[in-house]
């Protein structure tokens, strides 16, 4: 493994394994496909002619790839109009972890999907509190914020992941083994399949104030534990 470049900081880096994956997804995409569109984390976007976009995170977790903690996957979706999670609609997403094997797959209006098992959210309304995961962006600059943010949450938590995966985290939602999730600054491929893997298992996807998931803020939960979650982070 090498690095081959940083990002929005320093801490966020680019692997040559990252570039080669989504070099040979865009090449197997424009075969099958060659009038949809593209929008990629490492390689940018080619428009769409069809009216579908595929959506892809090469290696969602880049860091803990580079560190060899197994918690990385590539993430493909496909949307129809813009790839904005605020007016896209998905249509279909795969995440897909190496290290253990495990696909999960959506599909609009055909449920949510991990191998065959079917997937549902979990939706905990106890006094023992809610499993939630988070993140943390890598400029310094916004980390006071995140953990103020963090702090005003921890009264709803049993306890709380921070896996470095946006994918992996929206995966584990809407198969039950986390109950919530919420972070600030996901691009549009982080998130794009893991979204429709949480609505497809009955789960539901925001952002600050009742408003579309962003860069602003993605919270995911069941219903009763995402509006806690919005009213909480919200005021």
């Amino acid at each position: 493994m090498s690095i081959a470049a940083t990002k929005s900081a320093l801490a966020d880096i680019v692997t040559e394994a990252d570039r080669e994956v989504e070099t040979l997804i865009r090449a197997r995409i424009a075969e099958a496909a060659p009038e949809d569109g593209f929008l990629g984390e490492e390689s940018g976007a080619e428009p769409s002619r069809s009216g579908v976009t595929w959506v892809v995170d090469p290696i969602d977790g880049t860091v803990n790839y580079a560190y060899g903690i197994p918690a990385y996957a590539v993430s493909i979706a496909a949307v129809a109009g813009d790839p904005d999670p605020a007016t896209w609609t998905p249509l279909a997403g795969v995440v897909f972890n190496p290290v253990s094997g495990e696909l999960f797959t959506a599909a609009q209006g055909e449920g949510a999907w991990l191998d065959a098992q079917r997937l549902a959210v979990n939706d905990p309304v106890s006094d023992a509190g809610a499993l939630i995961a988070t993140g943390f962006g890598y400029d310094p600059a916004t980390h006071a914020g995140d953990l103020a943010r963090l702090a005003k949450v921890m009264p709803l938590a049993r306890d709380v992941r921070r896996m470095g995966a946006a994918s992996l985290d929206l995966a584990s939602v809407a198969s039950g083994r986390l109950d919530g999730y919420f972070e600030r600054g996901l691009h549009p491929w982080d998130m794009a399949a893991g979204l429709l893997l949480v609505t497809e298992a009955g789960g539901m996807i925001g952002g600050i104030g009742g408003g579309a998931a962003g860069r602003a803020m993605t919270i995911a939960a069941g219903p009763d534990l995402f509006r806690e979650l919005v009213r909480t982070i919200t005021e």
